[in-house]
């Protein structure tokens, strides 16, 4: 099964501008390869009350997102620090389909 990424607009208007290209190429890279195929075989459960997030790291870059049916929702992509605040702040965002579709890639 396929899945589709869909990503926050917070994503490319914040939380990527600050991460180095190098990285940005490896998160990018990451994201394509792993989530579209096995986003829970590459992901790792989040507890408490991220319960039912999920994280994806990529060195000190984790990416938080939520499994929906055949779609994997991007929340945030921040510094390890950071970015569980972000992911819970964002929790009730939903998708509006058609437009989100590639926003980490470039």
């Amino acid at each position: 099964m396929a899945f589709t990424l869909l990503y926050h607009p917070e994503v490319s208007r914040a939380d990527l501008l600050p991460i180095p290209m190098n990285v940005r190429k490896r998160i990018a890279d990451a994201l394509a390869r792993r989530l579209p195929e096995a986003p829970e075989r590459f992901g790792h459960p989040l507890r408490g009350t991220l319960k039912g997030y999920w994280k994806l790291r990529v060195g000190d870059y984790r990416v938080g997102f939520r499994i929906v049916a055949a779609e994997v929702w991007i929340l945030a992509i921040l510094h390890r620090r950071q970015v569980y605040e972000d992911v819970q702040r964002r929790v009730g965002w939903r998708p509006a389909h058609g437009g989100t579709e590639g926003a980490a890639h470039g």
